[in-house]
């Protein structure tokens, strides 16, 4: 397995856990933070983290690195015009939440990185350098995203990064990720936030004080900051207006039931049936593909059955 030292943009929680993970599975690697404060941190920490951009940019040149950008997508741009500047054919990867938007962002202002999009799905409601862990992406899914005319040498890269920090690789199409996370990710932060809001309202505490698990595993991601939500969410509008709209027609249908009938039970067995069909799901297929040899057409479906890939084929 290729060794490649790694550059990450951004030392937040998915940036400060991928420079843990990659630095304990033997990879050289620095970054930097737009954050005196998270660069102090990290430094005290033993990384080599600091708040010049282009310095870091410039040394990713030189070694050939792998740069990761982890950082929300409306600070992307300003990051993507700097890898323009200083290191404008470099590999690049992201850890960005929506992949279309992202791919829309790199052509327009880094056309000439070589790009392939990723996707760690691993996380937590807290944030921060402090919040970062060098297990977070054990057996995680991290989408590669598998589009026509990409690098398939940089997907190699990615690929090799995401093994190295014990995920599993689920290859995909930009525009069919951001469809899928929207019902799966994007959406229960809103269904978080909605119940949330519906538990705190009203006059005085007994709700909250009633609350125990059932209202506690349904609003964590709930805790998560606002503006990394609203970063996210509004960055996949049209493929989360979607799934908004299923999810909608679903709640009228069940109060439709409710209201004439008194019965849940649709509702209810068809919630039963999807968390187990996503527990069964948690354990897919692991794949062995050829590197550089295998087809992205190839890569997509291997994504589409819900298999993942584990590795080069011999």
């Amino acid at each position: 397995m290729t060794e490649r030292a790694v550059c990450v943009i951004g030392a937040g929680l998915i940036g400060g856990s991928l420079m843990r993970a990659a630095e304990k599975a033997g990879r050289t690697v620095w970054g930097t933070s737009a954050s005196e404060e998270t660069a102090e941190q990290a430094g005290a920490d033993g990384f080599d983290v600091g708040t010049d951009t282009d310095a870091a940019l410039r040394r990713a040149g030189e070694a050939d690195a792998l740069v990761v950008a982890a950082v929300p997508l409306p600070v992307l741009p300003e990051v993507l015009r700097r890898v323009d500047a200083v290191a404008p054919t470099c590999r690049l990867t992201d850890a960005v939440s929506v992949k279309v938007a992202v791919a829309d962002a790199v052509a327009r202002y880094a056309p000439r990185a070589r790009f392939v999009g990723g996707h760690p799905m691993a996380g937590t409601a807290d944030s921060g350098w402090a919040a970062g862990q060098a297990g977070l992406f054990a057996d995680a899914a991290w989408v590669v995203a598998a589009d026509d005319g990409i690098d398939l040498d940089v997907w190699g890269d990615v690929a090799e990064l995401a093994w190295a920090c014990g995920a599993r690789v689920v290859p995909a199409a930009a525009d069919e990720h951001d469809l899928a996370v929207a019902r799966v990710s994007h959406l229960p932060h809103l269904l978080a936030a909605v119940l949330a809001a519906v538990g705190a309202d009203g006059a005085d505490n007994l709700p909250l004080a009633l609350a125990a698990s059932s209202f506690a595993d349904g609003t964590r991601v709930a805790g998560t900051r606002p503006e990394l939500v609203l970063a996210m969410c509004e960055g996949n509008r049209d493929a989360l207006l979607a799934a908004v709209d299923d999810a909608l027609g679903r709640l009228g249908a069940m109060r439709g039931a409710l209201a004439s009938t008194g019965g849940l039970e649709a509702t209810v067995r068809a919630g039963h049936a999807g968390r187990m069909r996503w527990a069964a799901a948690r354990d897919p297929q692991g794949v062995r593909v050829r590197r550089g040899r295998t087809s992205l057409a190839e890569l997509r479906d291997i994504g589409r059955r819900g298999d993942a890939v584990v590795g080069w084929a011999g």
